[in-house]
């Protein structure tokens, strides 16, 4: 099951004031949310996920939260799951992301020669 447009306003309005620069993209039926050109927020099902790094656990821990976890996608790693409920560690998180995460490399396209 995709996500919901809907589900998918409500996590940017969540999180729009962590920085001047969010967007999101729909991506295979799901969205991705983007910090400062960074990756950030994974959208699947209308659960909210983020990477499984010691700095967002770090992160969880200083809120007192242990993290659910689950696979967004058959295929992709397991992630933490976001309360995006939680304001405050939405918008935290978010920035932790966009300061620790790199830019995505854009692909070089093939010649359709």
């Amino acid at each position: 099951m995709a996500s919901s447009k809907d589900f998918m306003d409500f996590v940017y309005d969540q999180v729009a004031s962590a920085s001047d620069d969010i967007t999101y993209r729909k991506m295979f039926g799901d969205y991705m949310l983007f910090c400062n050109q960074r990756p950030v927020l994974l959208i699947c099902d209308d659960t909210v996920y983020v990477k499984q790094l010691p700095e967002t656990l770090n992160l969880f821990n200083q809120y007192g939260i242990v993290p659910d976890s689950g696979i967004p996608f058959k295929g992709a790693r397991t992630h933490y799951i976001l309360d995006i409920e939680n304001t405050e560690l939405s918008i935290d998180m978010v920035r932790l992301l966009s300061q620790i995460l790199p830019i995505p490399k854009k692909k070089k396209r093939k010649n359709a020669n």
